[in-house]
């Protein structure tokens, strides 16, 4: 029997990359997994990846109507939740003078509204006294990149956020802590950085610690970590899964 035997698993943005890694692992370890998608197609396409204990429900994090029908379906396939994995996000560069308002909107709606809602939406299925809760943050939201300053204001603020909301949690049993990527490379990353990605890629190698680009299976195994019971005296934290570049 795998750790996660038998437990009810959501996991947003969960089409690829690190969404889509962490999916297929739950479920190798006995979970059934609902994962979300704004693109039917991607969403379609990951649900056949990752077999038969998956669920996709297509929609965008910053649409509350497509949050409740998404724990609506829950709520009706399985009647609880175990762990929900906040792992939507976007993020977009632009130098300070060029910011625009449709960036800020974008990204704060995806990466702060869309996470905060997630969870409160999330917490009546939750049975009593147990659950987890983990939040994609970044590297960003601690460190400095040029042009980078509003989706790195979006992680920082999660970060603050979780601080919070484990003492709004406490006497529940829900455990919440936020898990920090650094450099992973991921399909988003041909979007974000377009022309500059290879630049990047090759900064990412030459500076993180360790030498390397991290992978979304590096990121999979702490989000088992932190939805296990091995972490069940974990709360709050924010656990860096970066080859080091942000403690330097």
């Amino acid at each position: 029997m795998g750790k996660f035997e038998g437990k009810v698993a959501v996991i947003t943005g969960g089409t690829s990359g690190i969404g889509l890694t962490t999916a297929r692992r739950f479920v190798s370890e006995g979970a059934y997994v609902f994962i979300t998608g704004r693109r039917q197609s991607e969403l379609d396409a990951a649900v056949e990846l990752i077999g038969d204990q998956a669920t996709g429900v297509q929609g965008d994090v910053s649409n509350l109507k497509d949050l409740d029908r998404l724990f609506d379906t829950v709520k009706q396939e399985k009647g609880h939740l175990d762990i929900l994995f906040a792992n939507a996000g976007i993020g977009s560069m632009l130098p300070l003078g060029q910011i625009t308002e449709e960036q800020y909107d974008t990204i704060f709606d995806v990466n702060v509204k869309g996470t905060l809602f997630t969870i409160q939406k999330a917490l009546p299925l939750f049975p009593d006294k147990k659950g987890t809760i983990i939040l994609t943050g970044s590297t960003a939201g601690t460190i400095g990149d040029p042009a980078f300053s509003v989706y790195g204001g979006s992680k920082a603020a999660l970060r603050q956020m979780a601080r919070n909301w484990i003492m709004d949690l406490k006497g529940t049993g829900i455990r919440l802590n936020v898990l920090s990527p650094g450099g992973i490379y991921t399909p988003a990353y041909d979007d974000m950085f377009g022309d500059s990605l290879d630049q990047v890629l090759e900064s990412w190698q030459n500076n993180v610690p360790l030498g390397r680009m991290g992978t979304t299976e590096d990121i999979a195994d702490a989000v088992m970590f932190l939805a296990s019971e091995e972490s069940s005296y974990v709360n709050g934290i924010e656990l860096f899964v970066d080859g080091g570049i942000a403690q330097v």
